[in-house]
């Protein structure tokens, strides 16, 4: 199986966050481009149209005409998390805009690949939206069935209970999240490849207090201020462009 256009939509999941590389535009490199450092060649070109903070909503508006235009044979794309984390949110409306958007990119004739969101059950605080998670990706596999797309089930990687998959924010995977993401995508298409997954630094043995330090500070660098951007209709993409906004040739990797 080939490839010769590859447009990845969606927002912080796939423009790369946790994943640091400065001399990458938005200073990320994500499994995405992983992807497509792995299906470069002569005639090959990638887009990546994702930024950080997008809802499903403006996602359709944004980045579904653009990807179209395109032209393209592949097309990744993950919305809607940061809509299931709001205080309110209406799913099923949000999923019928998400139907009707993946109709429009199935209808192009391009392979198109969806994601499930991850099961936070675990988590302390995103933990508690566990029902609305499991509602949203229920409702993604049926978008996904309806238009025969193809499914990474992100819900069910259990490689992801390892924290070290996760950024220190605790909200975006990590460079081995990313590349494990890589795999799993190319594994879902069928794709060969050599990539294998990131070597982990040890696990550090934190006692009671050094954990509750932990939780303390991270709730101070990354919880609060999420929390404000959430009240105050701020976005940590605001001010960004798409990483990649035009079809061009792959050339790191």
């Amino acid at each position: 199986m080939t490839f010769s256009r590859f447009v990845a939509l969606g927002d912080s999941f796939t423009e790369g966050v946790g994943d640091p590389d400065n001399t990458r535009p938005n200073g990320v490199r994500g499994w995405a481009d992983r992807v497509a450092e792995v299906l470069k060649g002569d005639d090959f070109a990638y887009a990546n149209l994702a930024i950080r903070g997008r809802k499903l909503l403006q996602i359709v508006a944004e980045q579904i005409d653009p990807a179209i235009a395109m032209q393209p044979d592949l097309v990744t794309i993950y919305a809607g998390a940061n809509d299931v984390l709001r205080p309110r949110v209406d799913i099923d409306r949000l999923m019928q805009s998400y139907d009707h958007a993946i109709g429009r990119l199935t209808e192009t004739g391009a392979r198109v690949v969806m994601f499930t969101a991850y099961d936070p059950g675990d988590a302390p605080v995103f933990g508690a939206l566990r029902g609305r998670f499991a509602i949203y990706n229920e409702l993604v596999r049926e978008v996904a069935d309806r238009h025969g797309t193809t499914l990474v089930d992100f819900w069910r990687l259990g490689d992801y209970r390892d924290d070290r998959l996760w950024d220190v924010d605790r909200m975006h995977m990590s460079s081995a999240g990313h590349q494990r993401m890589a795999i799993a995508v190319l594994d879902t298409l069928g794709i060969e490849h050599d990539l294998r997954p990131l070597e982990l630094t040890e696990r550090p043995v934190l006692t009671g207090r050094d954990r509750r330090a932990a939780n303390v500070e991270w709730v101070k660098a990354y919880a609060a201020p999420w929390v404000k951007r959430r009240l105050t209709g701020t976005s940590s993409g605001d001010n960004l462009s798409p990483r990649w906004p035009a079809l061009a040739p792959v050339t790191a990797g």
